[in-house]
């Protein structure tokens, strides 16, 4: 027993060096680049460009990032602080919607995915009969991206790193300066994979689906009595 315990123990501690080196070091690194090169819309936290989207809704952002969680502070009047999706400091039970895009997969073991979609659903509203509860929604990067730049599909490996380059000004390309690579680890989901997480998360999903080389899923909280709450009340 304590062979084992001491076994998980140092599975955890290397996954969490790993995630350290090859995201959260990197992603410190390019937090200025990376800004400055999101033009699609990204609703989540990052650099926080998407933040006033809509008006109508107050949003608390965070970023694992004190770099990018920075930038993104800028974006008032919503509040930003610097969280780690595997130790949220929000109260439990309190959101009513719950955005997590492209954070997950970056999480080197599904032990520690899980956990972190946990995380995240223990942050919504819990459904009951009079109440549908809070909703998540989780997008991660697929494996399946055949017709993308990257070519990746079925078969292939999940574990990867993925180059950013980061280019100085012409000016200074131009007087010989090098540019800058860095590799960030991603484990790109399969197929089903998000859901088959979720549910072992505690998690119902709602919906989900594939949409440009992403897989996405929307979820509740399980209902802590699944007898009393039918499906269809969560719909």
């Amino acid at each position: 027993m304590n062979e084992m315990a001491d076994s998980k123990g140092r599975s955890l501690a290397m996954g969490k060096a790993y995630e350290e080196k090859h995201v959260h070091e990197v992603y410190q690194q390019i937090a200025q680049h990376f800004s400055t090169t999101r033009y699609k819309a990204y609703i989540g936290c990052g650099n926080g460009k998407y933040l006033a989207v809509n008006p109508n809704i107050f949003i608390v952002a965070s970023d694992r990032s004190e770099a990018l969680a920075r930038i993104a502070a800028k974006h008032q009047p919503h509040s930003t602080i610097v969280a780690d999706v595997l130790n949220l400091p929000h109260p439990y039970s309190f959101f009513d919607f719950a955005m997590s895009i492209a954070v997950v997969h970056h999480l080197s073991t599904r032990t520690r995915r899980v956990q972190a979609i946990s995380e995240i659903l223990q942050t919504l509203k819990v459904p009951n009969d009079t109440d549908q509860g809070g909703r998540a929604l989780i997008y991660v990067w697929a494996l399946e991206q055949k017709t993308s730049r990257r070519g990746w599909d079925k078969g292939d490996q999940q574990d990867v790193m993925v180059p950013w380059v980061m280019r100085g000004s012409s000016v200074a390309e131009s007087a010989g300066h090098e540019t800058q690579t860095f590799h960030r680890y991603y484990h790109l989901y399969e197929e089903n994979e998000l859901e088959r997480d979720i549910q072992s998360a505690g998690g119902f999903v709602l919906e989900s689906g594939y949409e440009k080389d992403n897989w996405w899923a929307i979820a509740v909280r399980a209902p802590e009595n699944d007898e009393s709450i039918s499906a269809t009340k969560l719909l």
